[in-house]
């Protein structure tokens, strides 16, 4: 599949800004998608009200930014490839240790791979479409 960096930043921002509002608007909805009952769990309403805030100042700072060498763009992409890959090993952890039930920890490992490999693709400096 080929994708060039613009695609990739948009793509990115179009996840983050899809799971981001979703975790802060409807956390309970996410609970339990997660495999979590809302009712049982509803203190990790406060936590995915972070991350959803989080996610979706991220995908507004990738939208704003559209020129390449924005350093502003550059340091956004940076710092989302750390930000994903850290989600990565989150679900995966949770998923070894029977933290997440074991079809969650792999659709949330694989979303943020996913977003760790847009990440890097976006960020890449040459402009040659990703292979």
């Amino acid at each position: 599949m080929n994708i060039d960096r613009d695609g990739a930043r948009l793509a990115l921002a179009g996840v983050r800004l899809v799971n981001g509002a979703t975790a802060l608007l409807a956390p309970s909805f996410m609970l339990r998608r997660l495999g979590a009952d809302p009712a049982v769990n509803g203190v990790a309403i406060y936590p995915l009200r972070m991350f959803g805030i989080r996610t979706v100042v991220l995908a507004w700072d990738l939208l704003r930014c559209a020129a390449p060498d924005d350093p502003g763009r550059r340091r956004d992409l940076a710092l989302g490839i750390l930000i994903h890959a850290t989600d990565a090993m989150s679900a995966f952890t949770a998923g070894v240790r029977g933290r997440l039930p074991a079809r969650v920890a792999v659709l949330a490992t694989a979303v943020s791979v996913t977003n760790t490999a847009l990440a890097i693709a976006a960020a890449r400096t040459s402009t040659r479409p990703v292979d």
